[in-house]
């Protein structure tokens, strides 16, 4: 499986954390189900926003792709994603690119412009439009109005672009220069996968051009099919637009992580379908959170034994709803099916409470959630120097509560838990004792 992953010019915003989240669900369901996946997402560490970006810091291009990557796999992690098996860089695979670039031109499937740059020939590819259902015709037809000298039909695109002043550049048989964007995905793919491999993953922005010119210049390259499966996740919307850096109406995924614990939005990301528009609001993000609390608290209250066999009953239900173009939504609901059938249970430590939470704990991993101790996060807040009361003083507050319950002064008990409610703090009488969570 191969994803375009990030242009590394800046913070990662939640467009690009359902990216990482979408497609970590999509490999852990397929090891789940006995795939030997390998999972290869890119890096674009060259472009023309990676180079405007730089100079406008003034650093080098190689300080700032270096120090978003950290924050990158920073975010990723905390996000619970697993690292792709590789990782690729775009400069570091420039004797790639250049081969691919030389087999087309030797194919009469691409040409060099009067400005030096090297262009696909549209022409020489009749299935272009197939994936995203582009008409040709139309598509010119729309581009006529912007004739460009250089390029023989207005549709074809570079491959390779004539080195500027002050940009970087490296040798080729046509002059120095850069790569396009589109040609260092198909070399990198063939590269890590071979000329033809199985899964081909990224935003659904990218369909078209992006993914429709790698199909023609990969499969005019190679001769062979070159991805068998196409899979694009939706949207993330903002007051029904796309969120995007362009648009500037983004939140990188370290100021929602101010707010919110990492697992509540990865648990918002999988609660629609990967297909779907997934519309970011601090309502979503509650509602996510209340339903996470819900099945963490169904775990608290139980005794979960790793070595109890998950209940063949609900991992069936739960691998044909992932099986059916991986349907989260429908494979969480099956959690919550787990988590009310635990509610109902007095005994705890009972065979069916331990099979039902084992099966939860089980299931839930499949999708990366449920990896905090259940006590830990329904405690836990994004950023706890925000809270206006810690652990220790909630704890005093309770001991205190306790106390005033032991002597009877049952109003200084309810002050102190309205005075708890107030900032947040739920309190939960248990036989145990008093477990409290927040918010």
């Amino acid at each position: 499986m191969y994803v375009c992953g990030m242009t590394v010019y800046d913070l990662c915003h939640v467009g690009h954390a359902r990216v990482m989240v979408i497609f970590d669900m999509i490999a852990r369901h397929l090891r789940h189900s006995d795939f030997d996946v390998n999972y290869v997402r890119n890096i674009t560490d060259i472009d023309d926003k990676i180079i405007k970006r730089a100079n406008e810091n003034n650093e080098s291009i190689t300080e700032l792709t270096e120090r978003f990557i950290e924050a990158m796999n920073q975010d990723s992690e905390a996000l619970g994603v697993i690292p792709p098996d590789m990782e690729p860089k775009a400069t570091l695979h420039m004797d790639q690119i250049i081969d691919m670039i030389s087999t087309l031109i030797e194919k009469k499937h691409a040409y060099v412009g009067s400005n030096n740059d090297v262009y696909f020939d549209i022409s020489s590819y009749d299935q272009y439009g197939k994936l995203s259902g582009k008409n040709i015709d139309e598509l010119q037809a729309g581009e006529r109005v912007e004739v460009q000298e250089e390029k023989d039909d207005p549709l074809d695109f570079v491959l390779w672009k004539a080195a500027k002043a002050d940009e970087p550049s490296w040798p080729s048989p046509w002059g120095d220069g850069r790569p396009g964007w589109h040609i260092e995905c198909s070399a990198m793919s063939t590269h890590c996968l071979g000329n033809h491999f199985d899964i081909h993953g990224g935003g659904q922005d990218l369909q078209f051009p992006h993914h429709e010119n790698e199909i023609a210049q990969s499969q005019c390259a190679t001769g062979e099919t070159f991805a068998n499966v196409w899979v694009h996740n939706g949207f993330v919307r903002i007051d029904e637009e796309k969120m995007s850096k362009s648009l500037g109406n983004f939140f990188t995924v370290r100021e929602v992580l101010k707010e919110y614990q990492a697992e509540v939005i990865r648990f918002f990301i999988l609660s629609s379908h990967y297909r779907s528009p997934l519309n970011y609001s601090t309502d979503n993000l509650d509602e996510a959170k209340s339903a996470l609390s819900r099945l963490y608290t169904a775990l608290r209250d139980a005794t979960v034994d790793n070595d109890v066999e998950p209940l063949k009953k609900y991992v069936d239900e739960f691998n044909r709803a992932m099986d059916d173009d991986f349907n989260s939504p429908k494979a969480i609901s099956i959690l919550h099916e787990l988590a009310r059938e635990s509610n109902r249970i007095t005994d705890k430590s009972s065979k069916q409470a331990t099979e039902l939470a084992a099966t939860l704990k089980f299931l839930a991993g499949v999708l990366g959630l449920l990896q905090d101790d259940p006590q830990a996060f329904l405690q836990g807040k994004a950023n706890a120097s925000d809270n206006e009361l810690d652990e220790v003083a909630i704890q005093k507050l309770i001991d205190e509560r306790n106390q005033a319950k032991t002597e009877k002064n049952y109003a200084k008990a309810d002050e102190i838990r309205d005075q708890l409610v107030a900032t947040g703090i739920t309190l939960e009488d248990t036989p145990q004792g008093t477990i409290w969570r927040r918010n």
